[in-house]
């Protein structure tokens, strides 16, 4: 696998560190998860739970090692430093400043580890007037102008219901991480990196943004019509709605000539994007009117074989049911001793020569502290000892 041989030792709770952290075990990092005695990540205790273990976690922390550690106590954190010593990689998505309260600021890690990557996935980033505040995905996709754009424009501004900056910024920490450890094969030392959900959410506003720039004006809420296209979104077929999306004049084209109405790129009322996009409900309608006539799958086999993106509506059960994502193998069956099997999403990057897999199932609270911790050369005396006293788990 593709990080085989990296050792990442994970800090993270909840959601957008561990996002992170998965990506990274699902290319073959070694992950150990440092956790709570007792309590361990609060996601194990969130979402469904079937047969004694959250899906919710399961899903987020497959392929990783547990190691149950209280840092509170001197000897756990001597025990963290021995960890980082022999890591490639530190994860963490504390606060600010938590590290450094921690014994862990820049200077004792980069002696600890002059070669260590350390990762931080946080709120607003490390600097600037907001980076003491907590954050969560909610209140980012807010201050990041997201929500501002997304809904209908006689609705309030409207929330993803995924928590897309926690996913975001996992997905970027996850790539900076990678970067980085390439930038050490030439260097020889590690670096600090950082993502936030403000950021990382932000960074994605793509032409909102540039719209923004160039014409100092906020965009307008759109709903499922596109901000700077017309046509282009839900039109309803006889039995449901289909999804059109001609993002440009050529598909445009595609589509009214596949719709019988190649009028209506020549006509003066919609010969130009502007015009069309003024017109909007007009347009729309002439849209609508033809789709209505046919079902979703006459007019999905037509459209896409004409060349124009357009596909149906579909709720998780269709999607996980759909012959695409079977092929693509995007829902996966992980067994967890214990527990049964365990439905999931599959892996979104294939790799010819190194594919991701699952090498184990997300752990039980501590499973692999004896086993991790004898690696680092700590007796089965020492940690009896430290079990009856509560310093591991």
């Amino acid at each position: 696998m593709a990080l085989s041989g990296v050792r990442v030792v994970d800090l993270t709770r909840v959601l957008a560190g561990p996002y992170c952290t998965m990506l990274l075990a699902d290319m073959g990092a070694d992950v150990i998860k440092i956790e709570t005695p007792g309590k361990g990540d609060p996601v194990r205790a969130q979402g469904t739970i079937r047969d004694g273990l959250s899906w919710y976690f399961a899903a987020f922390n497959r392929n990783k090692r547990s190691v149950a550690l209280d840092l509170r106590t001197d000897e756990g954190r001597a025990i963290l430093d021995d960890l980082i010593r022999g890591a490639d990689v530190l994860v963490e998505n504390f606060r600010p400043g938590v590290l450094d309260v921690m014994g862990l600021g820049a200077e004792r890690l980069e002696s600890l580890n002059p070669r260590l990557v350390v990762a931080s996935v946080n709120g607003f980033g490390s600097t600037g007037p907001y980076a003491q505040r907590p954050a969560v995905d909610f209140v980012a996709q807010a201050m990041s102008g997201f929500m501002s754009v997304n809904g209908d424009a006689d609705q309030e501004p409207m929330r993803s219901a995924l928590p897309l900056t926690d996913l975001i910024a996992g997905t970027n920490a996850a790539f900076a991480v990678v970067s980085a450890l390439v930038g050490r094969e030439r260097t020889g030392t590690g670096q600090r990196i950082e993502a936030s959900l403000v950021n990382s959410m932000f960074a994605m506003m793509a032409y909102m943004a540039s719209e923004y720039f160039a014409a100092g004006k906020a965009p307008p809420r759109s709903g499922n019509d596109h901000p700077l296209v017309a046509p282009y979104g839900l039109f309803q077929a006889s039995d449901g709605p289909v999804a059109i999306a001609p993002s440009n004049d050529t598909l445009l084209t595609r589509l009214f000539n596949a719709l019988d109405l190649p009028w209506v790129m020549s006509d003066p009322k919609f010969d130009t994007n502007d015009k069309r996009v003024a017109r909007r409900g007009e347009i729309n309608g002439i849209v609508s009117d033809r789709i209505a006539t046919g079902t979703r799958d006459h007019w999905i086999e037509l459209l896409n074989g004409a060349g124009v993106p357009c596909g149906r509506v579909m709720d998780l059960a269709e999607v996980t049911a759909d012959p695409q994502i079977a092929a693509q193998e995007m829902v996966l069956d992980v067994e967890h001793p214990g527990h049964g099997s365990v439905q999931m999403t599959g892996f979104p990057i294939k790799m010819s020569g190194t594919p991701c897999r699952i090498v184990r199932p997300a752990p039980e609270l501590g499973a692999d502290t004896d086993d991790v911790l004898s690696g680092i050369g700590i007796s089965a005396d020492t940690l009896r000892a430290y079990r009856e006293r509560g310093i591991i788990g």
